[in-house]
C-alpha cells in the first residue's frame, strides 16, 4: 500500500513540475470608463517563460487589430512569479449602443538549455474573448440571456439577441440534442 501511495506522490511531484504558465481568467471585459484592463499571467514552473500577447479581429486570420494594445506585448517571467498583461484602447472609433468583440492571444515559450536537446518543449497559445463595453448600455449584462428569444422556422430553431451584451452560452440543448459548441450570439442579431 505505501508502494502505491510512494508512486502516486512521484507522479504527482512530476506533473507539477511542468505546471507551464498560468491565466487568470477566460475572458476580459474592457470598460468604457477605465484607462486600461489587465489579467494575471502566472508562471508556477521551475523555468522562465517568454510571454507575447496581441489583439485580433478574427484570431484565426491572425489579422491583428489598432484599436488596442497589449503592453508590455512581449516579456520575460521568471520562475514562480506573476506579472499582468495591460489591455489599452486606442480610441479607435467603436460603437457605442452595444458591445464590441475582440480576439486576446497569450503566447508562452518555454525557455531551453544547452542540456534540453532530447526535450519536448510547447509552445501554448491561449485565445479569449475581448468585450469592449460601452458606457450607459441599457439592462443588466447578468441576466442578458433571460431575454434571449428563440423561434423555430421551417424545421430550425433561431434564437435572437435584443441586448446590447454578446451572450456566450455555456450549453444549448434542443429537445435531446446537445450542440458541441454553443454559439456566442452577438447584441441585436438573429
Amino acid at each position: 500500500m505505501w508502494r502505491l501511495s510512494v508512486g502516486l506522490s512521484l507522479l504527482l511531484l512530476s506533473c507539477s513540475s511542468i505546471a507551464g504558465v498560468e491565466i487568470g481568467g477566460n475572458r476580459v471585459i474592457y470598460d468604457a470608463g477605465a484607462k486600461q484592463a489587465s489579467i494575471s499571467v502566472s508562471n508556477p514552473d521551475d523555468r522562465p517563460y517568454l510571454i507575447q500577447s496581441w489583439v485580433d479581429k478574427n484570431p484565426e486570420a491572425g489579422d491583428g487589430d489598432e484599436t488596442f494594445v497589449t503592453t508590455p506585448p512581449l516579456f520575460r517571467l521568471e520562475p514562480h512569479s506573476q506579472n499582468s498583461v495591460r489591455i489599452v484602447y486606442t480610441g479607435k472609433s467603436l460603437p457605442s449602443d452595444h458591445e464590441s468583440m475582440m480576439w486576446l492571444s497569450i503566447k508562452s515559450v518555454p525557455s531551453t538549455e544547452r542540456d534540453d536537446a532530447n526535450r519536448l518543449f510547447i509552445t501554448v497559445k491561449t485565445v479569449m474573448k475581448l468585450f469592449y463595453r460601452p458606457r450607459g448600455l441599457k439592462g443588466d449584462p447578468a441576466s442578458a440571456y433571460e431575454k434571449l428569444n428563440f423561434s423555430r422556422r421551417g424545421g430550425q430553431i433561431y434564437v435572437s439577441n435584443p441586448t446590447p451584451y454578446y451572450i456566450s452560452l455555456y450549453e444549448l440543448v434542443i429537445g435531446d440534442f446537445h450542440v458541441k459548441t454553443p454559439p456566442t450570439l452577438a447584441p441585436y442579431k438573429e
